[in-house]
Order: structure tokens, then sequence, then C-alpha cells
């Protein structure tokens, strides 16, 4: 008796230890120590004072001038062109480098398209030794890429669906994309971080519900996860996010996901596959495809827009290449058809549209998605750059470069939105600070049948011709669709990739080089992107230590360029004030510096207010008003630069107002004149509670609408509308 009550006991010790081992495990594995992007030391130590008291800042690379990048695309065509080549060539160095004559060879791969996936494209070839050409229409990340929801997800949403509906390419993609975050933030922390988002929980049932799902969120990042989920108490939640609806709330879960600066993100990659030699030109017009006598593709002819902007005639020239990659985002059946006119159309733009409010509308440093909104749909609420994004809906649309935000859509985030938030809260039309539309490239695979819908999976297609078209897809797998393509380019077009003996020194500093071989095969998952390397969370304070910066600027440098803030802090003109010592703000209401301008311009290819309004800086995407306030400082800042004409600079301005007209500018301002901006006449009203705001329009003061929909109707999809069948 007493030898089977000791061996129950025994047993019962056993079981117990068993789960302490298992639960200690589990513990261990949700608290253990890990490294997070971006809070660490940086990779170069900043600059210092050196001997005598001289400062040395970093030796940044140079960038090839967009005139050197055109002459390189002419060269590529043969002893027709090389002429322009030689003649810039012997102009610098009085002669030619074998580099320099090999830069008369066609290129192995020419890129259609600027956005995040035309530029990996671009860094990824130009890392495996692979002689690559990019050209767009338009400037980098002009279309989807810089109308995103500025997140680097894996989609709990999508893992949702794969649940429920037993979809294998739904689980595919949330475990790629996951995956592709954490390279996401390890190669650019100083443009992506971790975000903290919560969801609501109303009903004590749904809290395992949605513990369950953001669990299995974790489990499925694995080692590329950082902070793992938890539920909050009611309290807890309110204080955590204190607009929040206290109605029927039971808590809140809360996991991470990424956010980064999207347009800063896609021009880093340009700039970062021009230093590995990648020939990068936007404003280039793709307008015909070359082919050879047994009908596969050799080149592409194209003309420069920017000659055209001053009024001048554009050549049209040719450039040879032995193989063409498609990355044009929504507009990708339009390069399929001047290759095959008769082709089949793969693309169903779909439109996100995006609202910004002021940042008193979210706390600063957490997220919220919404899963339960009137249709089934989930929106999010994010603190981006200081103010809160709300958004998407997701509604066919037509193709269009600039499409406007339609008064439904805005409309039916705004009530959304209230929905959640305190009822004394009250959402105003007048709050919203921009609103854009954002097309969708969803894509349907031409050999699948005519039932399946739509995916935000990418697609790899190949046509008769030997034109590679990469399609679909979102930003977090900018990465792993770009390495597709150029496996895919490499078999298609027989390349063979080279090992890079010479990389740049991107970093800027002599002796430092990265723990990385360029062998031949991919690399982009370790490739620290330009302003990478000397970042760390403190590199704002040395700014402010040497150049006397704001620290409001001095942060938003850091955070937007790496350590090529240095670089730009050191264009800032001097504010003539005891402090901040640098930095003239190119708008009252927000950290953007007349530095970053001359920068752009110098260093990242701007050619148009648009570029610095919109994507090098990221002011229209914040405050359309604020934006066509700071127009004549741009105009005037980019005119020095690029020695502009008066014809030019009125073309700018005439321009740079209708695109802000895409951003949420109200109709009654687009007439204004730049007399009228600089005399401050944008917003007056008799009525003085308008005075109070930066946004101040009248109700009657609507966007022009690319809605298709009636009014009343509601923008989101669900799962029966017909874009989804």
């Amino acid at each position: 008796m007493a030898a089977r009550t000791s061996r129950r006991a025994l047993r019962y010790l056993g079981y117990a230890s068993a789960a302490g081992v298992v639960g200690g495990g589990a513990v261990y594995f949700v608290y253990r120590p890990q490294e997070v992007p971006g809070l660490g030391a940086a990779a170069v130590p900043p600059p210092t004072y050196g001997e005598g008291g001289v400062f040395r800042p970093p030796n940044f690379p140079r960038v090839k001038s967009r005139e050197e990048q055109i002459a390189d695309l002419k060269a590529s065509a043969g002893a027709a062109f090389s002429q322009a080549k030689n003649k810039l060539v012997n102009a610098v160095s009085g002669g030619q480098t074998e580099e320099q004559q090999n830069a008369q060879d066609p290129y192995d791969l020419l890129v259609i398209g600027g956005g995040a996936t035309g530029t990996g494209i671009a860094l990824d070839a130009a890392s495996r030794g692979l002689k690559v050409a990019l050209v767009d229409r338009d400037d980098f990340a002009s279309g989807t890429s810089s109308k995103s929801t500025k997140l680097v997800h894996g989609g709990v949403r999508y893992l949702e669906k794969a649940v429920w509906e037993l979809d294998y390419n739904q689980y595919k993609l949330v475990k790629e994309a996951l995956r592709e975050r954490r390279y996401f933030l390890d190669t650019a922390p100083h443009l992506s971080s971790w975000l903290p988002i919560m969801i609501p929980v109303h009903k004590w049932w749904q809290a395992p519900y949605f513990w369950a799902g953001t669990k299995c969120y974790d489990f499925l990042a694995g080692s590329e996860n950082i902070e793992t989920s938890y539920f909050m108490t009611k309290s807890r939640a309110l204080e955590a996010f204190p607009m929040l609806r206290k109605d029927n709330l039971f808590g809140a879960l809360v996991y991470y996901d990424g956010a980064h600066n999207d347009s800063r993100m896609n021009i880093s990659l340009a700039m970062t596959a021009a230093l590995y030699g990648s020939t990068i030109v936007n404003y280039c017009e793709v307008t015909g495809l070359e082919k050879d006598s047994n009908g596969k593709l050799c080149g592409a002819k194209v003309k420069d827009l920017v000659a055209e902007r001053d009024g001048k005639s554009s050549e049209e020239f040719t450039i040879k290449a032995k193989g063409i990659i498609n990355a044009t985002g929504p507009f990708t059946d339009a390069i399929r058809k001047l290759d095959e006119p008769t082709v089949q159309e793969i693309v169903a733009p779909s439109s996100g549209v995006h609202v910004i409010l002021p940042g008193y509308y979210s706390p600063g440093d957490m997220g919220l998605l919404d899963p339960h909104t009137s249709d089934g749909r989930v929106i999010f609420f994010l603190p981006w750059q200081g103010n809160t994004i709300a958004g998407t809906t997701d509604a066919p649309c037509d193709i269009k470069q600039n499409p406007v935000a339609g008064e439904e859509e805005i409309d039916w985030i705004l009530k959304e939105v209230s929905n959640y938030l305190q009822p004394e809260i009250n959402v105003r039309r007048g709050d919203v600070l921009a609103a854009w539309s954002g097309i969708r490239p969803l894509v349907r695979d031409p050999k699948a049948k005519k039932s399946e819908g739509l995916v935000r999976n990418h697609l790899v297609t190949t046509s008769d011709s030997g034109l590679i078209t990469i399609s679909g897809g979102k930003w977090t797998t900018y990465r792993q669709m770009a390495e597709e393509a150029v496996d895919e380019a490499l078999t298609q077009f027989n390349l063979k990739p080279r090992p890079v003996s010479n990389p740049p020194l991107v970093s800027g500093v002599e002796g430092f080089h990265e723990d990385m071989e360029l062998d031949g095969s991919c690399k982009t998952h370790n490739i620290k992107l330009v302003g990478a390397h000397g970042f760390s969370k403190t590199l704002f304070i040395n700014l402010i230590q040497h150049y006397g910066l704001d620290t409001e600027v001095a942060k938003h440098l850091t955070t937007s360029y790496g350590d090529r803030a240095w670089t730009v802090a050191a264009l800032c003109a001097p504010t003539e004030a005891r402090f901040p010592v640098r930095g003239i703000r190119i708008s009252e209401l927000y950290p953007f510096v007349d530095g970053e301008v001359r920068y752009a311009v110098r260093h990242e290819y701007a050619q148009t207010a648009v570029d610095v309004v919109s994507r090098r800086t990221r002011l229209a995407f914040l405050n359309a008003q604020a934006a066509l306030e700071s127009l004549p400082q741009i105009i005037d800042l980019m005119g020095e630069e690029l020695t502009w004409s008066k014809a030019r600079k009125e073309k700018e301005w005439t321009s740079a107002v209708q695109f802000l007209g895409s951003m949420g500018l109200p109709k009654g301002k687009l007439e204004l004149s730049r007399a009228d901006v600089e005399a401050g006449r944008v917003g007056k009203y008799a009525d003085e509670e308008y005075g109070y705001y930066a946004r101040h329009d009248k109700p009657d003061e609507t966007l022009e609408s690319d809605s298709k929909f009636m009014s009343g109707q509601n923008p989101g999809i669900g799962r029966t509308a017909p874009a989804n069948n």
C-alpha cells in the first residue's frame, strides 16, 4: 500500500516537474532577451574631433549625377551614343577606364518601374554583380509605394482568413511577410520600428479568441519575432489609449508589427542600388520595346521628361539590355501591352483611401486595429510622423497617376473612427489634414480559372518574347519579390551572377566592412541601406551638439536619413538666431528644413517640387495646406540648385498645386496664386473659429471625387463584392 502511494506521489511529482519545465520554457520563450532593431549601438561610431580639434564628418561615397546616369543609358546602345558618354568622361577625367568602357556594353537587366519592387530588384541584381538599369516615367515611389498604410506587417487579418477558410495561399503570405518584416527592420532601422497595435475586446469570449490569434501570429514569426502579444484589462487599455470608447469595453489585446516611412524607404533603396552600380533614372519614360530578329526583347526606347518640363524637346534614345523586368505596379498591363497588344490583363486595381488627422486623436506610441467595422473589414488607426493615419477602404477603381480620394470613402473612414472613440470626441471633416488614394495592384493569375478570386500574393510571369512581369504583393514583401524576379531573370536570360569584390563603402567610414561576402547569391536580407550604418537612437544628440539643430528637427533628420543626417545638417542655412543655429523650417508646423531640399536635389535625384514636398519630405501626406504654404520656399530653393527659369518655376507651382488636389487640398484653394499664398491668404475666413486650425475648409469645400459609389453606399469591399469574384 505504501509502495503504491509512493509511486503515485512520484508520478504526480513527475507531472508537476514536466509542467514546470514546459511552463518555464514558455516563459523563457516569451521573455527571452532579444536584439531589437534600432536600439543597439550604431554599426559605425559617430564622427568625432581629431587632432588639432578638427571635426571629421563621414566621407560618404558619391553617387553619379543624373546626367552621368543618362549618359550611361545612352552608351549601352553602342557606338551611336557612346560619343556622348566619352565626351562627359573625358571632360571629367581626361580618359576612359576599363569600367567606363564597360559602360558601353548592353545591360544585363533593364527594370521598368521605380517603386519598392523595382528598386529592390535593382539592388538585388547589382549586388549579384549584374549590370542593371532602372527607369521610371515619374519619380521613385510616385505611385502605390508612397501611399501605403505605412505598416511592415504579416497581416493578422490574412492569418484569420487562412485559418477559417483553410486557405494555404494566405498562410504562405503571412509566413513570408513575417520573415520579411524582420529583414526590413534590420536593414533600415532608421526608417522602420516596432509598433504596438491594440485590438479592443468588447465581449469576454473575444479575449481568448483574439489571444489565440495573436499568439499564433507570434508563433509563426518564430525567431524573427521580438515583442510578444499580451492582454490588457479595461483600465490599462484606457490608460494606454485614453480616446477609446468605454462602452462595453472588456479589455484589449496588444500585438506588435512594424511601421515605416514608405517613400523614404523607397528612395533609400534607389540610392543604395545606385551606390552598388545600378543606373537609376527617374522621369524617363519607356515609349516602346525593341525585339531582335528572333522576336526576343533586347532593349527599350525611352525619353527624358525633365527636358520637356524646361520647355525643350526631348530626344528619344535606346537602352540595350539582355533582359527586361516589368515592375510598374498598377501600370503593369500598360507595359505588357507594349510587348503584346492583345495580352490578357492581370491587374484589378483597388483604391485604398487613407486620411490624416491631428496627432491628438491617438497616442504617439500605440496604434489601433478595429476588426468590427460596419461591413466586417478592419480599419487601422495609427500614429505616424506626429499625426494620426486612418484607413483604409478597398474599392475597385480606374488606374490614374494621381487618383483623388473620394468624399464617400473619406466620410466612411471618419464614421468608422468615431464609432470606437469616446462620444464627446467629435470627428470632424475639417480635421482631415490630408487624404489620398493609393492603388493596390491586385492580380489574377492568367492561367487560373475565372472563378478564382484576386489575391494579394505576388505573381511572376514571363511572356513569349521574354518580358518578365512581377506584380501584386505588398510593401513588406518587396525584397522577396525582387529576389524571385532576379532568380527568374538569371534563368530566362542565361545571366551569370558575379562576385562583387569591391563593394561600395556605404557607411562612409574607411576600414569598416560588413560581415558579408557578395559571392553572386542573393544577399539583400543582410545589405544595410543608405543611412543605416551610423544610425542609433542617440545620434540626434550628436547633431544638436555639433550643428545646433532644434531637438525636434534633429530627431526627424536621424529617423529620415540615418547617418546621412550629417550631410543634411551641413546643408542647412544659419538661422541668425541664438538657437537653433541651423535649420530654417519650410513649415512652422513640422520639422522639415531647408537642408532637406538641397540634399534631395544634390543626392537623391529630386527634379520637381512635388518630389520634395511629398516623397523626399512627407509634408503633403501630413498636411496638404501646410504643403501649399511651403511651396514658394521649396520652389525657390530648388530653383537655385537647378537654375530654373521663371517659366519653369511657374510650371512647378501649377503642377504642385494640382498634385496637392489629390492629397486633400480643398477645391477652393486650388485656384490660389503664389502671390496669394505668400500674402497669407490661405484659409482666411470671416468667422473666428476657423482661424484656430491648420485646416479650415468650409463644409461645402469637398474634394473632387473619383469614387465609384453612389452617395450613401459603403465603399468597403465585403467578401461577396464583385472585385473578389
